[in-house]
């Protein structure tokens, strides 16, 4: 008898949230009337955000997201409402609010979008966006989105490894750590220009290159079957399930492979708070607050949908191996 076991990282159809005009996605995927369907169904005041976005999208970009793979991460799920993923965002570049890039993003330029590689490779330069998509396959990927702050979602992206892009660039044996830098244009991102902003831009990530090349972390250009939004970090994105979110950096222009680990935005602004690993540990409380509990979006003050939170976000199968014998409470 075959028995099929759940692994922990598989979500769960009672952790997530319908969403109507998702679910009918593959009906009319490929379709020329796809998007304006999937703008119908949102809430008013998303719609002109949405428009927006729509018309900046290149069109081989929506056609190439759209043509995504489902795989098992997938299928049959409900998710967390579209409103809560675009309209709930923590992306400082445009304002310190939750609701800042949703509100100030709708104009931001993607297209054309250019990525500098450089560092420990055999392959540098500045590749398009196009030049990037065009040797990958995208597929669907539904993951767990854990904030720092306590908050999480579930979130239907489009993408690819993370893996497949860096290996087309040969790294070096000396490249120990991959490092990624967010777009800096105070023109078009409000919150770069703030006189309040305690952050030195650009916005700088790294990983370990064996957590780069983990089959689990993925670069993203959609999400919910459509082209990733402005807010939400368009064109191209970093995901990274099992850690904290500020992880995931958004709209990359730089990629380069480094021997040092990297100095990385908020470890250096607040170490005793944001550690460079940045693992979901339950275990290990920000300095402020808790972290064995997170609130599931979409909450209220009267439903709170609070729920345990897993080691590694829930995926600890496939990437604790990586971390045995290391302290993770002084590695956080």
């Amino acid at each position: 008898m075959i028995i099929n076991r759940k692994k922990k990282s598989d979500v769960l159809p009672s952790e997530i949230t319908s969403h109507s005009s998702y679910l009918n996605r593959r009906q009319f995927l490929g379709q020329t009337a796809a998007l304006s369907i999937a703008a119908a169904a949102l809430p008013a005041q998303a719609i002109q955000t949405h428009e927006s976005t729509r018309k900046q999208r290149p069109e081989w970009l929506a056609k190439q997201v759209a043509a995504a793979k489902e795989t098992k991460w997938g299928k049959g799920e409900s998710l967390t409402p579209y409103s809560n993923v675009t309209q709930y965002n923590n992306f400082y570049e445009f304002g310190t609010g939750k609701d800042d890039p949703y509100k100030y993003a709708s104009k931001f330029k993607t297209d054309p979008w250019m990525v500098e590689i450089d560092g420990e490779c055999e392959v540098k330069g500045k590749f398009t966006l196009e030049d990037i998509l065009s040797q990958v396959d995208l597929e669907e990927r539904i993951y767990r989105l854990r904030c720092v702050e306590a908050w999480s979602m579930v979130i239907p992206w489009i993408g690819f490894e993370l893996s497949a892009l860096l290996k087309r660039f040969k790294p070096l044996s000396s490249a120990k750590y991959v490092e990624f830098t967010t777009l800096h244009d105070p023109k078009q991102m409000p919150g770069q220009r703030s006189v309040f902003s305690t952050i030195d831009w650009p916005y700088v990530e790294g990983l370990r290159m064996d957590e780069a090349m983990n089959p689990l972390t993925l670069m993203a250009v959609g999400l919910y079957g459509e082209v990733l939004p402005n807010q939400n970090g368009a064109p191209f994105r970093l995901v990274v399930p099992w850690k904290y979110g500020f992880k995931s950096i958004k709209s990359i222009v730089k990629i380069r492979f480094v021997e040092e680990m990297p100095k990385t935005t908020w470890a250096e602004l607040a170490p005793s708070e944001y550690g460079f690993y940045a693992n979901v540990n339950p275990e290990v409380d920000h300095p402020r607050w808790s972290q064995a509990r997170e609130r599931r979006l979409p909450s209220g003050l009267f439903k709170p949908n609070r729920i345990e939170t897993q080691m590694f976000n829930g995926y600890e199968e496939e990437v604790a191996a990586m971390y045995s014998g290391m302290n993770l409470r002084k590695f956080y």
